[in-house]
């Protein structure tokens, strides 16, 4: 047998990963050109290091991943940096719009129109629900203690879960990949499945998207000054609230975007939220509280340190994100672009 290659006979080990795999499985088996299953290849000891078609392979589930995450923690970092609430919620707003979209393409469609409905409802859908909720309750409560705030978001995780339960039922359910997404491509000598290089695409649009609009636009200015000076800002006349009410509902619409965007390649049930939460708080501290730079840079890393660590380590791939997070705070104690107040 020659290095880095796999026996014929090698048995199938299945390994359940975080909501960032979804309905992926790593299993060690053949390479096979004509894999169409979207999941990775898990190889016995570390022979994997010296096979440079794995390490393509794990690098672009990384960024895919990294993606999908990247969308769920912009949102959050933006509304902790120009709110000062960390927005427990978050999880389950992601939730809900794997729910709307689910609503809309069904479990059996794979109507390229039908998907983007979906996922444009999903979006719009969340966006309004955050206008409103920041409307109704965290205007009121922004000079609160911030126990009082959390207390707040994490009643609306309850709410919104008992709301999935009534609406949806207690049952999974899943999508499938649109039409044109379905199968897998070759870049770069790499199999890929086509629907992972669809989301980094989605990702990178939103990601320059956001760029262009934090820091080439009148807007942007406005709320990144919201970040560093609220009062400063209000002082000068500029209606606080309604920047507060904007990127509470462009955090919650980015949080549903991701929701929609994975009800192909995940289950949705009433308990989507929890892993996705743990995941993105710990990109935001990874990037550094309220940074745009830091949540891209963060979900990059995490993304990264889940696709290569369920192979180096899959025992320790539940706790891989905080394991990162400590040794990031080790030497960067306000995360990666953290700053003081």
């Amino acid at each position: 047998m020659s290095r880095g290659s796999i026996p014929q006979n090698t048995p199938i080990l299945r390994i359940r990963h975080s909501w960032l795999y979804g309905r992926d499985v790593c299993k060690a088996g053949r390479i096979a050109h004509n894999q169409q299953e979207d999941a990775m290849d898990f190889i016995p000891s570390l022979e994997w290091i010296t096979n440079p078609t794995v390490l393509a392979r794990q690098f672009m589930a990384g960024l895919s991943n990294g993606a999908l995450l990247f969308l769920v923690a912009a949102g959050l970092s933006l509304i902790f940096g120009v709110s000062r609430i960390i927005n427990f919620a978050h999880g389950a707003v992601y939730m809900l719009g794997a729910y709307f979209a689910w609503t809309v393409v069904g479990a059996a469609s794979r109507s390229p129109l039908a998907f983007a409905a979906a996922i444009v409802f999903a979006t719009l859908a969340s966006f309004v629900f955050g206008v409103l909720f920041e409307m109704l309750f965290l205007r009121r409560i922004y000079r609160s203690e911030q126990a009082f705030q959390l207390l707040v978001t994490f009643a609306l995780v309850l709410i919104l879960g008992d709301a999935v339960r009534l609406i949806w039922g207690r049952e999974e359910n899943s999508g499938l990949v649109p039409a044109g997404l379905e199968g897998a491509v070759r870049i770069f000598g790499v199999v890929m499945p086509t629907y992972r290089i669809f989301l980094i695409a989605v990702g990178a649009l939103v990601c320059i998207t956001l760029w262009r609009v934090l820091y080439r636009s009148r807007i942007g200015v406005l709320i990144r000054a919201a970040t560093v000076d609220r009062d400063m800002l209000k002082a000068l006349g500029v209606r606080t609230d309604r920047i507060f009410t904007l990127v509470f509902g462009l955090g919650c619409g980015l949080a549903g975007l991701a929701g929609g965007l994975s009800v192909p390649i995940v289950s949705v049930g009433p308990g989507l939220h929890s892993q996705v939460l743990i995941e993105a708080f710990a990109v935001v501290v990874i990037g550094g509280m309220g940074s745009f730079p830091g949540a891209l840079v963060g979900a990059f890393l995490l993304g990264q340190a889940n696709a290569f660590g369920v192979l180096a380590a899959p025992a320790l791939a539940i706790v891989l994100p905080f394991l990162v997070m400590t040794l990031v705070l080790m030497f960067r104690p306000l995360g990666l672009f953290g700053r003081p107040d």
